[in-house]
């Protein structure tokens, strides 16, 4: 596994809550005020598709990003408690550009169990192998717990947008 684009620095709160900042602001500027929505804009800010998936993933797996040449694909599983916090927590890793779990187009015919399965076992090889990307995982997890916090409070405020940007005005 290369190095990724998290590891090089250490945890930063500042890091975490400017990407959250980021995000909000695009959302304002779509109109977006729930999650999926969120997802949409950051997707068409990129100009990069983001497709969510649900599937059977592994055991103790809740979602994963999949990596495509031409777009991200988000796969949350099935039987989630928190569907929201964990698409919140792989679209930090979009966010973050943290290394995804590149996914060659001829898996595409393959059932989703197997792929789940043969994401599931290259990821954790790399784990023996390198160790865990803790730094991505921190980033990731973090910015979840920040975007969604931030979603909750514009929502119970009401007037999404104009909420979003007050919030920016007042930094």
């Amino acid at each position: 596994m290369t190095q990724s684009k998290a590891q090089s620095g250490s945890r930063s709160y500042r890091r975490v809550a400017a990407a959250v900042d980021a995000v909000c602001a695009v959302a304002a500027d779509f109109d977006a005020t729930t999650l999926d929505e969120v997802v949409l804009a950051i997707a068409a800010e990129r100009k990069r598709i983001i497709e969510i998936a649900d599937a059977d993933l592994g055991p103790g797996v809740c979602g994963q990003r999949r990596f495509y040449p031409d777009k991200d694909v988000i796969v949350l599983a099935t039987a989630l408690p928190s569907r929201e916090h964990t698409l919140a927590h792989e679209l930090g890793h979009i966010v973050f550009d943290h290394e995804g779990a590149p996914a060659p187009e001829v898996t595409l015919e393959a059932s989703d169990d197997l792929i789940a399965y043969m994401l599931s076992q290259r990821a954790h090889q790399q784990i023996v192998d390198d160790g865990e990307d803790e730094q991505a995982e921190w980033e990731a997890e973090t910015f979840a717990a920040m975007l969604m916090t931030r979603l909750r409070v514009f929502n119970n405020r009401g007037a999404g947008v104009s909420v979003l940007r007050f919030d920016e005005a007042l930094g």
